[in-house]
């Protein structure tokens, strides 16, 4: 009997551990659907990085991309295979290279939702090699006060790059003298000042895929390896629902399946504070307890994605939210509406027909591969490619066990419902 093959490509950088985990669990699904060419199958491999043809034949249906943000031959391969190859990508190549916080603060300002207050600052210093640059300047360069747009937004404040990511470059201001201090030692970038929603009362990251989300409680002031807490936060459905279409209106506004959203909660808002993060951490000495959660929704999203021949879309289409912000419904129902349009364009309601059917067995499967050998050693290898030698082992032990607390947890729950506790 003929068969169709679809395959998944995988575009890595220092990528180790969801990788493995993610051809784990693949390979060992008993996948069975039925396609106009005979049954479908599929296949995972790692994309390498070769000198290409522009016109050279598509190899993959489905490419999951970590490389585009950074890295430009993968990026600039991607944007072809997409124009040539009808490649479906997370996430859209186009707008990951023009769509940095600015751009993001203003289109979510245009769609009603409570950004904090932000301004842009002309950066301190530039390239004195710049040939237009001196009669730039001398013309219409403006002195500022820069007291002044503090004292406007009020502090604290928190200064960082418009463009930036990783926390890198993120300072948080208390007062005039430090923000001077500050943007003097800031050099050639252009910063953002932000006011600060400070106190809050709960800071969390969406993360969200395809139509699935992932709601964590998140510490910025913790070590790294303790900054997604354990477990879930405790919402009300409505807040949950609030965070979900928040999160799936900025993704498919921005042609992305896969981003993360950090939102700070005060007196029963959510403000969203930093959600361009169109090429997530998705690292186990990161997010430990939450690893095994996203490595099943990359599972999810890319088999449904290949098998049902999902089509990448040609433009980013933002009129349809425009009118609706436009509009003069209330907030809670304009986003609401925004949700509706992201959940149409993710498919959602086909891709839970297609995850119940298709992908039953994939709990089962996980409960037996993140307690395995394999996994244990995967975690491994990953520790010891960030942490010094001394701390291998415990760090190993500390994000294993937390693997094994989420399948305690939230897992054997949804395996075994009838048995308190799962």
């Amino acid at each position: 009997m003929p068969q169709d093959t679809r395959r998944i490509g995988l575009s890595l950088g220092a990528d180790l551990c969801w990788p493995h985990c993610f051809e784990q669990l693949v390979s060992r699904l008993d996948l069975r659907v039925e396609g106009a060419n005979g049954p479908i199958s599929v296949e995972v491999e790692r994309v390498s990085i070769e000198p290409f043809d522009l016109q050279q034949p598509g190899r993959y249906d489905v490419l999951l991309d970590r490389l585009t943000h950074w890295y430009h031959t993968s990026r600039e391969w991607v944007k072809k295979s997409i124009l040539l190859d009808d490649l479906y990508v997370l996430n859209n190549p186009w707008s990951i290279q023009s769509m940095e916080k600015q751009t993001t603060y203003c289109a979510m300002m245009r769609l009603g939702m409570p950004v904090p207050r932000t301004w842009m600052v002309p950066p301190k210093s530039y390239d004195q090699e710049l040939p237009d640059l001196a009669p730039t300047l001398e013309r219409y360069a403006k002195l500022f006060d820069l007291g002044a747009i503090g004292e406007e937004l009020g502090y604290p404040l928190f200064m960082k790059p418009y463009d930036g990511g990783a926390w890198v470059g993120v300072t948080k201001i208390d007062d005039e003298e430090t923000l001077r201090a500050t943007y003097d030692e800031s050099g050639k970038r252009v910063m953002h000042l932000q006011a600060g929603i400070i106190p809050f009362d709960l800071f969390v990251r969406c993360v969200g895929l395809g139509p699935q989300l992932r709601v964590v409680s998140y510490d910025p002031s913790a070590p790294l390896h303790d900054r997604y807490r354990t477990g879930t936060p405790d919402l009300p459905a409505e807040d949950l629902r609030t965070l979900e279409d928040m999160t799936l209106t900025i993704n498919t506004f921005f042609g992305w399946d896969f981003n993360s959203c950090e939102m700070l909660l005060k007196d029963g808002v959510f403000h969203p504070i930093d959600f361009a993060n169109a090429c997530p951490d998705s690292q186990v000495t990161s997010l430990h307890y939450h690893f095994p959660w996203l490595v099943m929704a990359n599972v999810r999203w890319a088999l449904f994605c290949a098998v049902t021949g999902r089509r990448m879309r040609p433009n980013l289409d933002w009129q349809p939210f425009f009118e609706i912000a436009d509009s003069d419904r209330s907030d809670r129902e304009k986003l609401a509406a925004y949700g509706a349009i992201a959940r149409e364009r993710l498919e959602a309601d086909r891709f839970t027909e297609f995850c119940e059917e298709h992908l039953a067995d994939l709990d089962q499967l996980a409960d037996e591969y993140f307690q395995s050998e394999d996994c244990r050693r995967t975690v491994r290898a990953k520790v010891a490619s960030l942490f010094p030698e001394h701390e291998v082992e415990s760090f190993t032990e500390l994000f294993f066990q937390r693997i094994q607390d989420w399948r305690q947890q939230e897992l054997r729950p949804r395996l075994h419902p009838e048995v308190p506790g799962g």
